[in-house]
């Protein structure tokens, strides 16, 4: 049986005024027969009458309305890709929006097999290495690291797993990432991952004040926005005219499956101050590579038709 799961994590801490409904006032006439209304204050002069009324009921709050509005469209979305599940192969969701601090997930914390992805991971692991030896990536390594990413060249990725330390580095790499739930393989394709975990890694390619210092999130939206052509498929199919987009993609076929394919697709959409969001996708038991693909741009696309980023 497959588990969902909705999870929303705010990223900024939110005031929320009024309360959860209107304040009435209770007005009767002055001589409780009803009939009336009692005004806050009277007074009375030779030739007029001054009335002073009482402030209009409050009504939600402008932060009660956008969480209410949210969540509307958190389940609109869930409702969608439950109905996607039910014909389709097994796949999971994550979207974090920068803007707002919020993350959405559906079945966000089931593990499935990186491929690919894990070349980012692999990047953000050199850099990381790099840093702490406080010197700037070497030509050996980028000449190993680009390929890796803008190629995906399998070669290159096994060379440098290996050269930062292979399995065990990548593992202690991943505590200072916050990928608690990503198990690193030596067999680095079979590395296995969430959308939660992927969610966070893109998270520390941008953010000032994680590990990641400016000079090495620099390189990894340099080598993460010019993949070849032929591979800016996935999170690029949502980004629209003018946006920007960053993406790493993983494919792979395994015995243990039958033959069958693992799908996924990892990045960024951004567009100055108005767009600012991390998709994740992740997918298994697809026939065919293309089928595969067609599925995770269509959960990809799902996302931002009913989360308005």
């Amino acid at each position: 049986m497959q588990r969902y799961r909705v999870g929303i994590l705010a990223g900024a801490a939110v005031v929320v005024l009024g309360g959860g409904g209107l304040i009435y006032a209770g007005l009767s006439d002055d001589d409780g027969s009803g009939g009336g209304v009692l005004p806050s204050s009277l007074s009375v002069g030779d030739s007029s009458v001054t009335v002073s009324t009482s402030p209009s009921p409050a009504g939600p709050s402008a932060e009660e309305l956008a969480k209410a509005e949210r969540t509307k469209r958190e389940k609109q979305l869930t409702t969608a890709l439950k109905k996607l599940t039910a014909s389709s192969p097994e796949f999971s969701v994550a979207v974090q929006d920068r803007k707002t601090g919020e993350t959405y997930a559906y079945r966000g914390d089931e593990k499935y097999d990186t491929a690919s992805i894990v070349k980012a991971q692999i990047l953000a692991c050199m850099l990381l290495k790099d840093q702490d030896a406080g010197r700037d990536p070497s030509s050996g390594e980028m000449t190993l690291a680009t390929p890796m990413i803008r190629l995906s060249d399998n070669n290159a990725t096994t060379s440098l797993f290996t050269r930062i330390g292979g399995k065990t580095a990548v593992g202690k790499c991943n505590k200072r990432l916050g990928l608690s739930e990503t198990v690193v393989n030596s067999s680095w394709g079979l590395t296995r991952t969430t959308v939660d975990d992927q969610i966070k890694l893109l998270g520390e390619f941008v953010d000032s004040k994680g590990p990641l210092d400016a000079d090495s999130r620099k390189t990894a939206f340099k080598l993460m926005s010019t993949v070849n052509s032929a591979q800016d498929w996935g999170v690029p199919a949502v980004a629209k005219t003018g946006e920007t987009f960053t993406v790493k993609n993983g494919w792979d076929t395994r015995s243990a499956d039958g033959g069958l394919w693992a799908i996924n697709t990892i990045g960024r959409v951004t567009d100055g101050d108005d767009v600012d969001v991390s998709v994740a996708v992740l997918s298994h038991n697809n026939k065919s590579m293309q089928g595969g693909i067609t599925l995770v741009e269509k959960v990809a696309k799902l996302t931002r038709q009913y989360l308005k980023y």
